[in-house]
């Protein structure tokens, strides 16, 4: 019974159907008044379904400067081994390096890679066509939550959070599955975890030891989030604006690696990592010290914001996506994703 109570109480633990549940009616409300089940769609216009899932990252990336995002190709998994080999060296790579699906979410099948064997296996057995990106040393990631209304010139920057990866630190005597099971949240993806990590899961971890469980920065892959709203200035918003007026993103999130905030506020020293669009989650209500209220408060304020959005630039002339072109273009997604998923949980 206190297990139930704390889970209750820890609402950022939710399922995510559970937690917006509540909600739906604000959602259908906005449905109803633009006349769409898929109003978001004309969000952000150079992104596909506006950007709220099962968009490549290519189109992405090539409406970034391309010095503000990691050095990337693209990658055929029809290619032989030896095809892809000389494409990764052709262009310059050398270990490690990151590779994750042009469509992905959530950090799945997101993966450093550090050996060469280790490309060869996630070569071989992913399906689809997937991205290889300079691994960025930069040591701080953050995410900015930015929307500008497209007659304005200044937008909002409305959460900026610091991400810390989910790790685990030794002591000497424990090993890596020992850690993992004595962590609040590591502990409750122990099958996950010991799949991706078989190889050391009876490993003793030295102590003071930092080892990454995870280098995906997402709140359902564990990250800790901590709430910087007070380094949002002027001068950080001024870049964001900029760089919404020569892509036309407005509306979503940037993941960023930067040396520290001071560097990312000068434009120094950082990395676009991704940037995602109408289906990007307001992050900041996580582990930011919220109440759900305070949750549903800002989570409704932003869906106000990209209902005004969307309908403004469907005046001007974007149309929103039939439904049934929705609909076709959403199974095909879940499709991709839940193939992905079922490789991401074998330990590939």
């Amino acid at each position: 019974m206190r297990n139930f109570f704390n889970r209750f109480y820890r609402w950022e633990e939710w399922n995510f159907f559970i937690l917006y549940l509540p909600l739906f009616p604000w959602w259908l409300w906005y449905c109803v008044r633009s006349g769409s089940v898929w109003f978001f769609s004309s969000s952000n216009p150079t992104l596909t379904f506006g950007g709220l899932e099962g968009e490549g990252k290519r189109e992405m990336y090539q409406q970034l400067p391309s010095h503000l995002y990691p050095k990337t190709i693209y990658m055929d998994p029809s290619n032989s081994k030896a095809e892809a080999l000389q494409l990764i060296r052709d262009a310059g790579f050398t270990l490690p390096f990151t590779a994750k699906p042009d469509v992905g979410m959530k950090g799945i099948l997101f993966r450093r890679i550090d050996s060469w064997e280790q490309w060869e296996r996630y070569h071989q057995v992913i399906p689809v066509h997937y991205i290889i990106q300079d691994w960025i040393t930069f040591p701080k990631e953050y995410s900015i939550f930015y929307y500008r209304h497209p007659a304005d010139s200044k937008g909002v920057i409305s959460g900026f959070i610091q991400k810390d990866l989910l790790q685990v630190v030794g002591n000497g005597t424990a090993t890596l599955g020992e850690l993992i099971h004595l962590h609040p949240k590591a502990a409750s993806r122990v099958n996950e975890l010991k799949a991706k990590h078989a190889s050391k899961w009876y490993t003793v971890v030295a102590k003071g030891e930092i080892f990454y469980l995870s280098y995906a920065g997402n709140h359902n892959r564990g990250a800790q989030f901590i709430n910087l709203a007070d380094e949002i200035d002027a001068q950080l918003l001024a870049q964001f604006d900029a760089l919404s007026h020569t892509t036309n993103f407005f509306y979503g999130r940037y993941d960023i690696k930067t040396t520290s905030v001071s560097d990312l506020k000068a434009s120094q020293s950082f990395s676009i990592i991704e940037f995602n669009g109408c289906g990007a989650e307001p992050n900041h209500i996580y582990d930011c010290g919220m109440s759900l209220l305070q949750a549903y408060r800002t989570l409704l304020q932003h869906w106000r914001a990209l209902y005004v959005i969307s309908a403004y630039n469907h005046q001007l002339g974007v149309s929103y996506w039939s439904f049934k072109r929705g609909w076709d273009f959403l199974k095909q997604a879940r499709t991709h994703f839940k193939k992905l998923e079922q490789l991401d949980v074998s330990g590939l």
